[in-house]
C-alpha cells in the first residue's frame, strides 16, 4: 500500500505541476513524501564504486573515495583526468548534465552545465554571406561551432554543494599525469588517425600535440605528455574562475576568433557564464521512480517518455523478443519525435515536459502501437495548445559518461562532452575546444514554416541529448545509475539499460552488452551481431525499415546497489572503460 501510495502521489505531483519545467529554478526537493522515503531507504555499503571511461580516471576517483572525499569530488578527479586521456570525448572546454542524490536529505538534484552561445550570434549563425548554409564539417571545425565551456563552472556549483575535499583536490591526478605523460590508448589512437590529416592537424596546437617529431599521428602507447594542461589544472586548481577569466579565458576566445570561420565568442561571453541547478526530472516506471537531466538536455524528458510508454505493455512477459523489441522501437521513435518538437533552452521557449510525461499523454501515445505492424510517418504528439517546427538536428558522438557511488550512498550519474571527436578540432591550454553550438538546428524554420525550437539565438543553450540517469526503487532506495554517450543515440542506449534491468532481469553488464537498437526517423538502427537473425527478419516483415550496425559508439557505465548495500558495476566493452570498487 505505501508503494502504490507513493506512485500515485508522484503521478499527481507530474499532473498537478502544469504544462512546463524550467531548469533555471533554485535547487529544490523532490516531493517531501519521496524524499523521506529516499532517505530513509538507503543502507549505504562502507565501500564506494566508479565506473567509467578509462582506467586512468576510474583510479582518479577511487582515490578521491579513499581520502574521504564525496561522490562529487571523486567526479572532479574523474573529469579532469579524462579530459587528459580521453581528449576526444570531454573535457574542460566542453560541458556536462549532472545528475546527484543526496542521501543524507533524499534531494535528487540536476545540474546544467551545458555551453552558451555568445551574446553576438543571430538565428544565421550557419548561414553563409550568399545564403546558403554552411556544410556541416565546415561548421564544426570552425570557430563559429564553439560556445562558452560550461563544465567547470557546473563541477564547482555541485562542488560547493557537496564536496568534502578541498577544490584543489581535483586537480592534482590530472596535473600529474600530464606532466609525467600516460601511455595513449588504443581508442585514441585509432581516433586521431581517423582525423589527423582531415582535421585534427590544421590548427598548429592540436597537430603538434597529435603527432610525433616526424609528422605522423601519434600512435597507441605513445608516452604523451601535456605541459599545457597541467598548468592549466594548476590555474584551475588556485581558482574555480581561472577558465573564465584572466589568460585562459584569453586562449580560448584566441582559439575561437583564429581563421578560418572565425567565432565572435568574447572575454565578456566567458566572464558571464553561469551553470544552473533545479530539481531533476522523475517520473514513475513500475515499481521504480526514474530521475534524470532537466531541459535543454532532451534525454532526460525522451527516456522518460520511452518508458511511460512502455508502461502499458507487459514488457517483462515480452522480454527481449520480437515483439518486444518491435514495441520498444515503436516507443522510441514517438519519443523522438515529441523530443524533436519541443525540446530546447527552457530560458528561450517553454518546454512541455510534464505534459509530455504526464501518463495519460503517454497511454494515448502507446495507443497508437500496434503489435502485427510499424507506424508509418510518426509525428509528433500535442499535449500542448502550442506548436513549434520539428527539428531533426544530428548529435555528435564526442562525449563520455561516468557514474560514482561513495561511502555515504552519495550518487553522481554525469554525462560530459565536447561534442564532435576532438570538438571543433581547435586546442588552448591543452585541452580541446567545443564544437556544441552545431546541435542548434542549422535551419531556423521547418518545412512548414514554423520557428524551430532549438534554432540559434545568442547567449542560448542547444539542445543535448544527454541522460544521465538514478533510479530508485519502491521505497525510494537508490537502485542503480546509468546512461551513456553516443549523440542522440544516448537515449535509445540508456532506456535499453533501463528496460534490460527492470524488466528483463538482467545484471548491469548484461544490459550493458545487450544489443544496442535506435529507432527514430523512420529507421532502425542495431547492432547486427547482437541481434538474432529471426528478429531481425521479424523487425522488417512487420514494417520497420532496419539498418544493421557492425558496432554502435556506446559508452554505457551503470552501478547497481544489491540488496546487502554492496555494489555492482559495469563498464561498456564498446570503449575502455573499467568498473572498481573503492
Amino acid at each position: 500500500m505505501k508503494h502504490n501510495f507513493l506512485l500515485s502521489l508522484l503521478v499527481g505531483t507530474i499532473l498537478v505541476t502544469g504544462a512546463c519545467t524550467n531548469s533555471k529554478t533554485t535547487e529544490s526537493t523532490l516531493p517531501s513524501y519521496l524524499s523521506a522515503q529516499m532517505a530513509k531507504g538507503t543502507q549505504p555499503s562502507s565501500k564506494g564504486m566508479v565506473a567509467a571511461a578509462n582506467p586512468h580516471a576510474v583510479e582518479a576517483g577511487i582515490a578521491a573515495l579513499r581520502a574521504g572525499g564525496s561522490a562529487v569530488d571523486a567526479a572532479l578527479a574523474v573529469q579532469t583526468v579524462l579530459g587528459l586521456v580521453e581528449p576526444q570525448s570531454s573535457g574542460i572546454g566542453g560541458g556536462a548534465f549532472m545528475v546527484y542524490y543526496d542521501a543524507q536529505s533524499g534531494k535528487v538534484t540536476a545540474y546544467n552545465g551545458r555551453e552558451k552561445a555568445p551574446s553576438t550570434i543571430t538565428e544565421t549563425l550557419f548561414i553563409k554571406d550568399d545564403g546558403e548554409r554552411m556544410g556541416r564539417f565546415n561548421g564544426t571545425i570552425s570557430g563559429r561551432s564553439t560556445g562558452v565551456p560550461g563544465m567547470m563552472a557546473m563541477m564547482h556549483m555541485a562542488h560547493t554543494d557537496h564536496g568534502k575535499l578541498t577544490w584543489a583536490d581535483g586537480f592534482h591526478v590530472a596535473e600529474k599525469l600530464a606532466e609525467n605523460g600516460f601511455a595513449v590508448s588504443p581508442r585514441m589512437a585509432g581516433i586521431v588517425k581517423g582525423t589527423y590529416e582531415q582535421s585534427l592537424s590544421l590548427q598548429p596546437a592540436a597537430r603538434a600535440y597529435f603527432s610525433t617529431a616526424d609528422g605522423q599521428p601519434i600512435p597507441e602507447g605513445f608516452l604523451r605528455d601535456n605541459k599545457l594542461y597541467a598548468s592549466s589544472m594548476r590555474a584551475l586548481a588556485a581558482d574555480p574562475r581561472a577558465l573564465y577569466v584572466g589568460p585562459l579565458a584569453q586562449a580560448i576566445v584566441d582559439a575561437t576568433q583564429a581563421e578560418p570561420r572565425p567565432g565572435t565568442l568574447s572575454l565578456q561571453d566567458m566572464k558571464a557564464y553561469t551553470a544552473q541547478k533545479s530539481e531533476a526530472l522523475c517520473s514513475p516506471y513500475r515499481t521504480y521512480i526514474v530521475c534524470g537531466a532537466q531541459a535543454p538536455s532532451s534525454g532526460g524528458v525522451a527516456v522518460q517518455s520511452i518508458l511511460g510508454q512502455l508502461e502499458n505493455f507487459d514488457m517483462a512477459k515480452l522480454g527481449p523478443s520480437l515483439q518486444g523489441w518491435h514495441v520498444f522501437a515503436e516507443a522510441s521513435a514517438q519519443a523522438y519525435a515529441d523530443r524533436d518538437m519541443y525540446v530546447a533552452d527552457p530560458d528561450f521557449v517553454e518546454v512541455p515536459s510534464r505534459a509530455l510525461l504526464d501518463p495519460a499523454y503517454l497511454k494515448s501515445r502507446a495507443e497508437n502501437i500496434q503489435m502485427d505492424s510499424a507506424l508509418k510517418n510518426v509525428k509528433s504528439g500535442d499535449p500542448v495548445a502550442f506548436k513549434n517546427g520539428k527539428d531533426a538536428t544530428p548529435d555528435n558522438p564526442g562525449t563520455s559518461h561516468f557514474t560514482i557511488v561513495d561511502k555515504w550512498g552519495n550518487v553522481v550519474s554525469m554525462t560530459t562532452t565536447v561534442e564532435s571527436a576532438f570538438g571543433n578540432r581547435r586546442m588552448a591550454g591543452g585541452f580541446m575546444l567545443n564544437n556544441q553550438l552545431t546541435d542548434f538546428s542549422w535551419n531556423i524554420h521547418d518545412k512548414d514554416g514554423n520557428l524551430i525550437a532549438n534554432r540559434p539565438s545568442a547567449n542560448k543553450r542547444p539542445r543535448s541529448s544527454m541522460a544521465p540517469h538514478i533510479v530508485f526503487d519502491q521505497d525510494g532506495t537508490f537502485a542503480f545509475s546509468t546512461g551513456s554517450p553516443g549523440g542522440s543515440s544516448i537515449i535509445a542506449y540508456t532506456a535499453k539499460t533501463i528496460i534490460a534491468m527492470i524488466d528483463w532481469g538482467m545484471s548491469p553488464q548484461e544490459a550493458t552488452d545487450l544489443t544496442n537498437f535506435i529507432s527514430r526517423n523512420g529507421r532502425i538502427r542495431l547492432e547486427e551481431k547482437n541481434m538474432p537473425e529471426e528478429i531481425i527478419i521479424g523487425l522488417e516483415a512487420l514494417g520497420h525499415n532496419v539498418t544493421r550496425s557492425k558496432g554502435e559508439i556506446s559508452g554505457i557505465h551503470i552501478i547497481k546497489r544489491n540488496t546487502d548495500g554492496s555494489y555492482t558495476g559495469s563498464a561498456d566493452p564498446r570503449r575502455e572503460g573499467i568498473a572498481k570498487s573503492e
